[in-house]
């Protein structure tokens, strides 16, 4: 939900409230002034050529939050593409919509080891994105690994096992990931009351990141796109390097030290690499927008900047431009991954006090109420999707988000989706909602990927635009060089057969080298062209 509240929450209930949404809402009367409801604050003012760093330092400041660096402001504009803030440029003047303008605090780069992180706040504020990654089905995972992190989530949020307290099916009431069986909840309730007993949070929490911090799509944030032969992938960035998933397997993955250069013209985004055995190869890939594509190419400048560079002064503007023209240029402002870790070595203060929030989305609020205690208590999102996954057959095209899969049933899977025609594997949710999506909000946003993901662009399309645009860039050179070749033309003449006598061609005509051109070469070339004229024009009046 949008963050409007002005009581006073401290802790872990602030950590979880302001993950989700807060709001910038106009003044009343067109005052230049933009007045911020975060809670817990009063009402402050923001002036309108305020940057997005302001912004963001203010959101830290009352979190409490030192380890900033990992974080950003997400916005999603009118055409439902999204855009991290940029800190550099004034908040209004990025918002194309209409206030008020709804933002998401957001995990923008993940921790090549969550573990490492100096602050357990930081921590907290990691786990909740990770958390959202689980249940949003961006976190990809075996059954057995998913049964273990949602038993640390549950140790988390409502402590030891307790029989009094949790009867029989406790676990299901909770909803961990998009849709889960049975079966699944009896191993996250068998693993919650044997093996993890006497945790406490912070330690289940820590648990849950290590655990997550060793799966492939750990810390993926995926973009739609679609490959050369027109099948739909998701491009993401982790700190790990380059990654293409295709349905829920990873079928690229390129270190950062191997991507030598990423660019964009109009929807198609290109990465270039090069390998060991100067194996140099190029990735192509298609946006569905244009500002999708920009989109994609800025988070790539960004996370490599982070994660490969040493310093910060090692960064460059990078353009997305050919040799002729500019195009977009764009320059990663920020610390890097090295130099953050430094600075949080150096935090010597007191640890902040943390309360939880109870946070995980529940199947019903009467019984998560009366699993939470009271210490926790707090928020229950209420789902009315009641939905079940098999463990041993699953198609993705059963939702729009995906689950977990059985360790060995990802042959089946992969046949299931090529027999039923499924949409793309992982979905990007809605992120100007504030819950999870309602079943008609996912029938909807289902239509809409399989239209993206099944339409029209395959192997034909895609070659057909490929040569179209060779031939626009053949002839774009071709214009360029004979305008080059005019100009040059065009100072020639005036050098040499103009009277205009300003010191600059004065100077050129005085020099040895000017003088040897012009009786050497151009006078005699001069007087073959007259000739030739003369021969045409005497041949015109014979004729």
């Amino acid at each position: 939900q949008d963050l409007m509240f002005h009581s006073p929450v401290s802790g872990r209930a602030l950590s979880s409230l302001l993950h989700s949404r807060f709001s910038l809402l106009t003044s009343v009367c067109d005052c230049p002034k933009y007045s911020i409801n975060l809670l817990p604050l009063a009402e402050r003012q923001l002036n309108r050529d305020a940057k997005g760093q302001y912004l963001f330092d203010l959101l830290c400041h009352h979190l409490n939050l030192l380890e900033k660096d990992y974080f950003g402001i997400r916005f999603v504009d009118p055409d439902k593409q999204r855009h991290w803030l940029e800190f550099t440029k004034s908040v209004v003047k990025q918002m194309r919509a209409q206030p008020p303008f709804t933002m998401c605090f957001r995990v923008k780069f993940y921790p090549t080891d969550p573990a490492a992180l100096k602050e357990e706040i930081t921590r907290y504020l990691v786990f909740l994105q990770i958390k959202r990654d689980l249940y949003h089905g961006r976190l990809l995972c075996k059954t057995s690994d998913a049964a273990l992190l949602a038993a640390y989530i549950l140790q988390a949020e409502i402590g030891d096992y307790d029989p009094g307290k949790h009867p029989e099916g406790y676990s299901s009431k909770f909803q961990f990931f998009p849709k889960h069986s049975e079966k699944l909840e009896r191993k996250i309730a068998e693993i919650h009351k044997t093996e993890l007993s006497g945790q406490t949070p912070a330690t289940s929490e820590l648990n849950f990141l290590r655990k997550a911090q060793t799966l492939e799509t750990y810390g993926v944030d995926p973009h739609p796109c679609k490959d050369v032969s027109g099948n739909a992938a998701f491009l993401a960035f982790t700190p790990f390097g380059f990654v293409v998933l295709q349905g829920n397997k990873r079928v690229h993955f390129i270190k950062w030290n191997e991507v030598t250069k990423m660019k964009f013209e109009g929807k198609t985004f290109y990465l270039y690499v090069s390998q060991k055995e100067e194996k140099k190869i190029v990735l192509t890939y298609f946006a569905p927008t244009p500002e999708a594509c920009k989109h994609l190419w800025k988070c790539g400048i960004e996370n490599q900047a982070f994660y490969k560079l040493e310093k910060s002064s090692q960064v460059r503007t990078v353009s997305s431009s050919n040799l002729f023209f500019k195009g977009s240029r764009f320059r990663y402002s920020g610390r890097v991954a090295k130099e953050v870790m430094e600075s949080s070595a150096k935090i010597k203060r007191e640890p902040p006090e943390i309360h939880s929030a109870h946070s995980t989305p529940v199947r019903s609020a009467s019984h998560g109420d009366a699993f939470a205690p009271p210490a926790r208590g707090g928020r229950a999102e209420s789902s009315e999707r009641v939905a079940v996954i098999a463990d041993e057959v699953y198609s993705p095209a059963d939702s729009v988000l995906p689950t977990p899969v059985a360790e060995h049933s990802l042959e089946l899977l992969l046949l299931a989706r090529q027999l039923n025609g499924a949409p793309c594997s992982i979905e990007e949710e809605k992120e100007s909602e504030a819950g999870t999506p309602t079943a008609a909000a996912a029938e909807e946003l289902g239509g809409e990927l399989r239209a993206l993901c099944q339409g029209a662009g395959g192997l034909g399309g895609t070659q057909a635009e490929q040569v179209n645009k060779f031939v626009l860039s053949v002839l774009r050179l071709l214009l360029v060089t004979v305008g080059l070749l005019f100009v040059l033309l065009l100072l020639l003449i005036v050098l040499t057969e103009s009277d205009l006598d300003t010191a600059f061609f004065r100077d050129i005509r005085q020099t040895p080298e000017f003088e040897q051109f012009h009786y050497q070469y151009f006078c005699p070339l001069r007087r073959w062209f007259a000739c030739k004229i003369r021969s045409v024009v005497n041949l015109l009046i014979d004729t």
